[in-house]
């Protein structure tokens, strides 16, 4: 294979997207999320009620990262689309789990906890969209993208 049949091969990650979702950008904002995120939200269900507030906004700060950067790698036009389905998609994966661990032990679960939570996380994902728009809108350009260009 020569150098100039390597070159002329589209690159997959770096394409602009086809339809509505670009769904490579949505699995990196998604890796992000549970990078960020859910460890902080594991240690803050073992620590005692102290500081687990610290925990909770150190995970909704992890949704905010992860959505930004679905937000900001998407190059379909749809960065809040992107960055809201990141955020809910990401958290109620992650909520699947705890809550299956908690059925599963025999543990109530408050749902109106989740769903809160949920709202919460969405608040959170609309920050992201926001911030990761704001990149697009100021010409930063992922690295991702500036190697393709």
């Amino acid at each position: 294979m020569a150098v100039s049949d390597v070159e002329r091969r589209p690159a997959r990650i770096g394409a602009p997207a086809t339809g509505r979702w670009d769904w490579p950008a949505v699995r990196a904002g998604a890796a992000v999320c549970l990078v960020f995120a859910v460890p902080i939200t594991v240690v803050a269900s073992l620590v005692d009620d102290g500081p687990s507030a610290l925990f909770f906004f150190g995970a909704l700060l992890g949704f905010v990262l992860g959505s930004g950067c679905a937000a900001w790698v998407q190059r379909v036009g749809a960065p809040f689309s992107h960055a809201l389905v990141t955020a809910a998609g990401t958290y109620l994966g992650a909520q699947a789990v705890f809550v299956a661990i908690r059925l599963i032990a025999g543990d109530d679960v408050s749902w109106s906890r989740v769903l809160f939570t949920l709202n919460l996380v969405m608040i959170a994902g609309l920050a992201g969209g926001f911030l990761g728009s704001r990149l697009q809108a100021n010409g930063i350009a992922p690295s991702v993208h500036r190697s393709r260009s």
